[in-house]
């Protein structure tokens, strides 16, 4: 009997041998190469043009602010063309942000109703039709927004405006006096009205995509559908909604001409929503550049300025609420 003990065959080395380690890894292949250079450079030039952008404003704006006799943000003026030169941001910053509250106020809400509705409770033929409905929507643009909400909103909100007056007007803030509605009241419906699509077409995606496991399981546990989806799938898409709100919310802060043409800016600040006052900064800077003069335009840049320091706040901490979610954001960075 041979009792000579063989060796086990060595394992196979988990490096492949030769130029094959390389090749596999693709970190010498051209095509890699060309398309990690291509993406790096697309981020490198995005960043490239932001800086950009920010050190026009901040040139512009300076030269402007230093002839400000006024304080640029507390003044309640807009005179940068006047003897002597004085102008400030209080009333277009407190327009900018109103409107935009009242906007995400009524939008956020709606849209989620509808992505859930469309995701969960619909039939698929309802819910198709309704998410095509609601794509045109985001297509329609914003002069037409404008025109219809001068033509057809403006003149049927007086019942609403009666209404709230009636039962909320001790409260000042939803005080009528009469006038025709071209307030931030209404503004804040027309931009709820536009970034409607876009909150729920991002959160209608991001629905679909929950777990479908984690919604049989509760469901064989005997949860409703509304536990479903209050269990499930809003914990899974709350960072979605969170982004959708901060797309809707970029577009009502900068939105221009729909907002001209149902706003009676005036430069005064008034205790109710329901009266004309107010401004934003993108429609003083629509309404006001072309007959600017150059210290105008100037100071009209510098409002932009604001508007765009605004903007990177508002991505900022939206980005910030995402990160420190991680457990339903599904990002680590």
């Amino acid at each position: 009997m041979d009792t000579t003990t063989q060796k086990p065959p060595a394992p196979p080395s988990s490096q492949p041998a030769g130029d094959e380690a390389p090749a596999r890894r693709g970190t010498t292949r051209p095509g890699d190469r060309i398309f990690l250079a291509l993406s790096r450079g697309s981020g490198i030039f995005v960043l490239v043009i932001m800086a950009a952008i920010a050190a026009f404003l901040t040139y512009r704006a300076s030269m402007a602010i230093g002839k400000d006799e006024a304080n640029f943000f507390t003044t309640f003026e807009w005179n940068p063309s006047g003897d002597p030169v004085e102008f400030g941001i209080a009333v277009l910053a407190f327009g900018t942000i109103v409107s935009s509250v009242i906007a995400m106020a009524i939008a956020v809400p709606v849209a989620v109703g509808i992505a859930l509705f469309i995701t969960h409770y619909a039939p698929r033929r309802l819910g198709g039709t309704i998410a095509y409905v609601i794509d045109l929507l985001a297509a329609v643009p914003s002069i037409v927004y404008g025109l219809w909400g001068a033509l057809v909103l403006v003149p049927h909100l007086d019942g609403l405006y009666g209404w709230l007056d009636t039962y909320l007007g001790w409260t000042g803030v939803l005080e009528w006096n009469g006038g025709a509605p071209r307030s931030l009241f209404t503004v804040g419906i027309l931009l709820a009205i536009m970034i409607l699509p876009i909150i729920t077409n991002v959160s209608r995606e991001v629905f679909r995509q929950a777990p479908r496991m984690h919604e049989e399981a509760a469901l064989a546990l005997g949860a409703t559908r509304w536990e479903v989806i209050r269990m499930s799938v809003l914990p899974f898409g709350r960072s979605g909604v969170i982004s959708a709100s901060m797309l809707g919310l970029g577009r009502a802060l900068g939105e221009t001409m729909a907002v001209a043409m149902v706003l009676s800016p005036t430069f005064d600040i008034s205790a109710s929503l329901l009266d004309p006052g107010g401004g934003t900064f993108a429609q003083n800077i629509a309404s006001k550049f072309n007959e600017a003069t150059e210290t105008g335009r100037d100071a009209l840049i510098a409002s932009g300025l604001v508007l765009f320091v605004i903007t990177l706040l508002v991505n900022g901490a939206a980005r910030l609420i995402i990160a420190r979610r991680k457990e339903y954001s599904g990002a680590n960075a």
